[in-house]
């Protein structure tokens, strides 16, 4: 799922549970966004990332003015990076929205897992980053865990009965995931002079006039029923988004990072009983793998900073 990475505010207000609550309504939001743009059949991904940016705007506005924020909200010290951001992150959703139209639910979110993991290599050789052996060991077999749920869907363009469709599909979701990882490269280098609501709004805007650009390409005029699946989709986006930021101002990333993984509980839930999706053993087994490795690395790096912090605390007590 494409989702702007949060600013990770320097004191969180202590209150872990509406922390966890809030990432959880998140996550829940981003998955009744998916469905509904999953129900606009028929849409073509350019136009569905179109409405999901424009009228996800909408509630990030009434955010924005809740915080008294929005004579200043548009002040950026680096328009080129945003740009970038919402270029890459638009072609992160243009490819996962392709994906979601021609994959089930579940699968689409099962690969985009792999983003995290392809972050890791990826500030591993652009940001230098260290990366020690246990968090490469996870993300090795996160990858593999990527590759179990995508090769049936790779191996049939040889077969007599190939499944063409699903397959231009999975690529596509894998290609999702690179994108966003870039685009989540991108937005780390741009915490660092910009508010969040500031990345977040850019990001929507660039994305509402990016996604334009695929006007040419066969839009089509939606009927009531796919109209208000599309806006119903851009504020539930929206609207996931405020959660996901309000969950990081109430507890560390470590404690509600891996409520990230119950999407795929409710991606489940809501393929079979709304769109009558089985899923597969080998999607069940890599999304198992896939999500055992993120949480093993946010453990891992919470483990650390926890050794780091007592670390710190025990210098400074001894040169008092």
């Amino acid at each position: 799922m494409q989702k702007q990475s949060p600013e990770i505010p320097q004191a969180p207000s202590g209150n872990v549970m509406l922390g966890i609550w809030m990432k959880i309504l998140s996550v829940a939001c981003f998955v009744v966004m998916y469905s509904f743009l999953k129900s606009a059949k028929g849409v073509p991904a350019g136009e569905l990332s179109f409405f999901r940016s424009f009228f996800g705007i909408v509630p990030i506005i009434l955010w924005v003015m809740s915080l008294k924020q929005l004579k200043t909200v548009l002040y950026t010290k680096n328009l080129t990076g945003h740009v970038f951001r919402g270029m890459f992150g638009t072609f992160s959703m243009l490819f996962s929205f392709y994906a979601l139209t021609l994959l089930p639910l579940p699968e689409t979110v099962a690969i985009g897992y792999g983003e995290p993991l392809i972050l890791v290599v990826l500030c591993a050789i652009f940001l230098h980053e260290k990366v020690y052996f246990y968090r490469w060991s996870a993300v090795i077999v996160g990858l593999i865990g990527v590759l179990i749920i995508v090769w049936p869907r790779l191996t049939v363009l040889g077969s007599a009965n190939a499944d063409l469709g699903a397959s231009v599909g999975a690529l596509s979701a894998l290609g999702a995931a690179i994108m966003a990882a870039i685009a989540m490269l991108l937005v780390r280098k741009l915490v660092f002079t910009e508010k969040t609501t500031t990345i977040t709004l850019y990001f929507m805007i660039t994305s509402s006039i990016i996604s334009l650009v695929t006007l040419p390409f066969g839009w089509v005029v939606p009927d009531f029923y796919q109209a208000s699946m599309l806006i119903l989709a851009g504020l539930f986006g929206g609207i996931a988004q405020i959660f996901m930021t309000q969950a990081y101002r109430h507890a560390e990333p470590s404690t509600v990072a891996p409520f990230e993984y119950t999407s795929m509980l409710l991606s489940l839930l809501s393929g079979y009983f709304i769109f009558n999706e089985i899923p597969t053993l080998a999607m069940l087994f890599g999304a198992c793998l896939v999500i055992g490795s993120g949480i093993f690395i946010i453990l891992r790096e919470s483990h650390l900073i926890g050794k780091n912090h007592t670390r710190h605390r025990a210098l400074f007590h001894k040169h008092r």
